[in-house]
């Protein structure tokens, strides 16, 4: 999946209205998912697009698996295109004709939360997930949903460029001084040879924040705070690179990050855990580390989660199937056999599988980012907006249109009055 898409869901407040009539039917889930679910014959039905493109028969094999385990309780699965998902969500949701379990992504969990259109998750071990994924779905001591799944960018390095270079490998202990200082001596623009790549977005530039030390919003998320030293610091990361040490538009022989790297022209690249399949065939020899940062690590979190909808006439053995999906050794199987993204599940030894995946040779790095994660600001209705804004005014600064405090400025004027008032 292209984790990198923000789809603005505008989650209208008349949603709230159509489930607050239906508010008893969370007493129902006080006793949690147990074996009384399965007294008589129910029926979950199932919303998704995790499995689209792909990855249909291995959603198959993990409800056959839960069937088995719970003979009382059927299934009843709807796939639709990540580009449809959320329309159709949005539809069923004004209605109150959406699924008993339905797929979301991180970015609009608040507005389903304050909309009410989800049921607490009750009876639920949550910490058999990794922590990071788990409390990225609380809201204030309350679990809304359960992660389905989870991606992390890392940095990866060219092996070969950095010997050619005489310049030693990324480390876990690296700062952006020492990602700085291998671009430059390993960039040779006459032979389209680049030190660095990454994107100049409101995705990472919300971690670049975090990683200098920053806040890109008050903790009630109520005040655009990363109009500061520590936000202008991370502006000022991601636009000085463009044109010194990652290319500008048309300074390269292509304008592809993924096939910048994967020709050998790209010494250290931002990006997601996704690209490694493709990276596997690569001529040279690469790995990846946890991101560098300024004054702490914060790595980019990408995850998908399931909530269980409010006004379920079937709670308990919907609870039963989002628990299932979310953390049973089946679906862990089933993820890590077909390179699925990678199972939430905070047990090590039934990932160490995944350890032994083919290149990166340090996947371990994978499991190391989550240990300083940088939560992706989550407003609601107007994410989207948020994020085109901030990106917008990066550019700026990139193409050298305005200064970097400029475009901070900027951005942070245009992004308050989207935020919601406490």
């Amino acid at each position: 999946m292209k984790h990198s898409r923000l789809l603005q869901i505008g989650v209208i407040t008349a949603i709230a209205g159509l489930v607050a009539g239906c508010s008893s039917t969370t007493d129902d889930a006080s006793s949690g998912p147990d074996d009384s679910a399965a007294a008589a014959p129910v029926t979950v039905t199932y919303s998704n697009f995790i499995s689209n493109g792909g990855n249909e028969d291995n959603l198959d094999k993990i409800v056959a698996a839960f069937e088995k385990e719970n003979p009382n309780i059927t299934v009843e699965v709807t796939t639709l295109p990540y580009s449809d998902y959320f329309t159709a969500l949005q539809t069923d949701l004004v209605a109150g004709t959406q699924a008993d379990v339905f797929d979301i992504e991180f970015a609009n969990y608040r507005s389903y939360v304050e909309s009410g259109v989800a049921a607490p998750i009750q009876g639920v071990d949550t910490s058999k997930y990794r922590k990071a994924l788990a409390d990225s779905y609380a809201t204030d001591g309350v679990q809304y949903a359960l992660p389905t799944s989870f991606s992390t960018v890392v940095l990866y390095f060219n092996k070969d460029l950095f010997d050619a270079a005489g310049v030693d490998y990324p480390t876990a202990d690296w700062t952006w001084e020492d990602e700085n200082a291998a671009a430059a001596k390993i960039t040779d623009k006459g032979n389209d040879i680049w030190g660095d790549y990454q994107p100049f977005t409101y995705n990472e530039y919300y971690k670049t924040v975090a990683q200098a030390g920053g806040s890109f919003l008050s903790a009630d998320g109520s005040q655009a705070t990363f109009n500061s030293p520590e936000g202008i610091q991370a502006a000022k990361f991601l636009v000085d690179k463009v044109g010194n040490t990652m290319p500008a538009a048309g300074d390269a022989s292509t304008d592809s990050d993924a096939d910048l790297f994967s020709t050998g022209h790209l010494a250290m690249w931002h990006t997601g855990i996704w690209m490694f399949n493709s990276m596997q065939e690569v001529p040279f020899n690469w790995d990846i580390v946890v991101e560098p940062g300024l004054t702490q690590q914060a790595s980019h979190l990408f995850s998908n989660a399931v909530m269980v909808s409010a006004n379920s006439k079937e709670i308990e053995a919907a609870t039963k199937w989002a628990d299932f999906l979310t953390s049973s050794p089946a679906m862990v199987e089933a993820r890590l056999a077909s390179s699925w993204e990678l199972p939430p599940v905070a047990d090590d030894a039934a990932l160490s599988a995944y350890l032994t995946q083919g290149l990166p040779e340090n996947r371990q790095a994978v499991f190391e980012s989550l240990d300083g994660v940088a939560i992706a600001p989550s407003i609601g209705a107007n994410q989207a907006q948020m994020a085109d804004i901030v990106t917008k005014y990066l550019g700026e600064a990139a193409a050298g249109r305005m200064t970097v405090e400029e475009a901070v400025k900027k951005s942070s004027d245009e992004v308050q009055p989207l935020l919601p008032s406490k």
